[in-house]
């Protein structure tokens, strides 16, 4: 039972090249295609009964299919839940609250270039474009070489790193 169990995972794992372009191809995130096919993997490790796997090769890429529609679904709410916290920052950061002096403005000038200054390059690009020179997502993604989605993946990134720094430094 245990060799049959052996052989079978065996015989799966030749198949890691093809899984991992299978996700390459299919993923705009590129660098989570091997994340994947580890997932791909574990679930067929967690197969109680592998002699019921009439095509082993087959089930491989049906896990993976099922695993891509996960993500996708993820990639969909996580979207959607940018675009609402997207939204709130976007006001936070064209709302001016009543700075008392000319000091206390500077001040948050200079926390909020620090504060900057800790995110990726091409995140705090992206926000400088957004809300500095008023790009649009595509402008901005083709200058950066990302896609739009990206963009607003680093805008939200960015809107969530700046508002959680700056209530630390009031």
């Amino acid at each position: 039972m245990a060799e049959a169990r052996k052989a079978f995972v065996e015989r799966l794992f030749a198949h890691r090249g093809a899984l991992q372009a299978f996700f390459y191809r299919r993923l705009r995130t590129k660098s989570d295609a091997a994340d994947l096919v580890q997932e791909v993997y574990l679930r067929v490790l967690r197969v109680r009964d592998t002699d019921a796997i009439k095509s082993p090769e087959a089930y491989l890429f049906t896990v993976a299919g099922n695993l891509l529609k996960e993500n996708a679904a993820v990639d969909r709410r996580q979207a959607l839940a940018a675009e609402v916290e997207e939204a709130d920052g976007a006001q936070l950061l064209t709302e001016t609250r009543g700075f008392d002096t000319t000091l206390d403005t500077e001040r948050r000038v200079a926390r909020l270039r620090v504060v900057l200054e800790e995110l990726s390059p091409k995140c705090c690009a992206a926000v400088i474009l957004q809300y500095r020179h008023e790009l649009s997502y595509e402008q901005i993604g083709e200058r950066l070489e990302v896609s739009p989605r990206m963009v607003k993946k680093y805008l939200t990134q960015a809107l969530n790193h700046c508002r959680r720094r700056m209530a630390r430094l009031r």
